[in-house]
């Protein structure tokens, strides 16, 4: 929601921006109890996902209570920033779905909203183009048509502006970054091509609010072009961060099938098999012969150890167990 839309300029929040600021700390709140209860039960949650959550929800409660600097159009183009593309960044990396099914036990409650995550209706919703159209096809409607100009003086349709900003945010960043299990995952090339539609799509409608404001406003020209270019900048920052989450991924990706590939090189390769009965060749570590005489024509043991140290003196060599092979005859001599 537009600043101006929550709190006129020069006087303080008004009710109902306290009302998201409280939801919002309540919101982390909750969640940083889950996170110390999983803690507690001796799972493993790393802590750098709190910092994202709480980041997140602050971003909120701060930009529906704070007034930035700046015209109404500056101000208003920095709340929209932070509530849908900032703000749902970071709720998305901390993982909150992937938490409340850690935290909850088996139930009724657990198994709706594992039947909601797995549905079909929820699998094409996140869809990553149609994700982006949702979002970025609901900034083209508010900015190029009179809709943005008649929500001043309406709070109630300002407030739900405001929620689809936010939740178109967190649905396009949710089906981008593919961190929380859902019915179905859709590969590197759709999400990113997603993100490069809808990182175009937000440029030129920064650029036509550039050149022309939304209709039925009267913008002064200094304050349309810096919020302009606000949104120009900042959205390419967050589009910027959401591609290094891709590329992170297709990193770990890759990695992984690099050492799925090695290991079936190695499982692939023949191995040698000791045969049964067998004694090591005390020529070739690892090598197993039968019994009788080594190709090389060396005695080998069969049934004992062979010996590979002279016994000390005056002591007796113990008589090997087991079948003695022949000596080799002797090669005649010379007349």
């Amino acid at each position: 929601m537009a600043p101006e839309h929550l709190h006129p300029a020069g006087s303080g929040p008004s009710p109902a921006a306290v009302l998201a600021a409280a939801v919002a700390a309540a919101v982390v709140a909750g969640y940083l109890l889950a996170a110390l209860r999983l803690r507690r039960r001796g799972d493993v949650w790393p802590p750098s996902r709190d910092l994202c959550f709480a980041a997140g929800g602050t971003a909120l409660a701060a930009a529906a209570v704070l007034d930035p600097p700046g015209g109404p159009f500056t101000a208003h183009m920095a709340g929209h920033l932070v509530t849908g593309m900032a703000a749902p960044l970071l709720l998305v990396l901390a993982r909150p779905l992937t938490l409340v099914l850690r935290v909850l036990g088996p139930g009724p409650l657990r198994r709706a909203l594992l039947a909601a995550a797995h549905s079909r209706p929820a699998g094409w919703l996140l869809f990553p183009p149609l994700a982006a159209a949702v979002d970025v096809g609901g900034l083209w409607l508010l900015y190029r048509t009179p809709l943005w100009a008649a929500a001043h003086g309406r709070p109630l349709l300002a407030a739900v502006l405001h929620l689809h900003v936010l939740a178109a945010g967190v649905l396009f960043t949710f089906a981008v970054c593919r961190l929380d299990p859902v019915r179905r995952r859709w590969g590197l090339p759709w999400r990113g091509a997603a993100l490069l539609g809808a990182g175009a799509a937000h440029a030129v409608l920064a650029k036509s609010l550039y050149a022309a404001p939304p209709p039925g406003t009267g913008l002064a020209g200094a304050d349309l072009r810096t919020g302009a270019q606000l949104m120009y900048y900042g959205g390419d920052l967050v589009e910027v961060a959401l591609a290094a989450v891709l590329a992170v991924q297709w990193y770990a990706a890759t990695g992984r099938a690099l050492a799925r590939g090695r290991r079936a090189v190695r499982g692939s390769a023949p191995a040698r098999h000791p045969v049964p009965g067998g004694a090591p060749d005390a020529c070739s570590p690892g090598r197993w012969v039968s019994g009788g005489h080594s190709p090389r024509g060396s005695h080998t043991a069969v049934s004992g150890a062979v010996a590979l140290t002279q016994p000390a003196a005056g002591t007796s060599v113990p008589e090997p167990v087991g079948r003695r092979l022949p000596r080799p005859d002797p090669p005649p001599e010379e007349p």
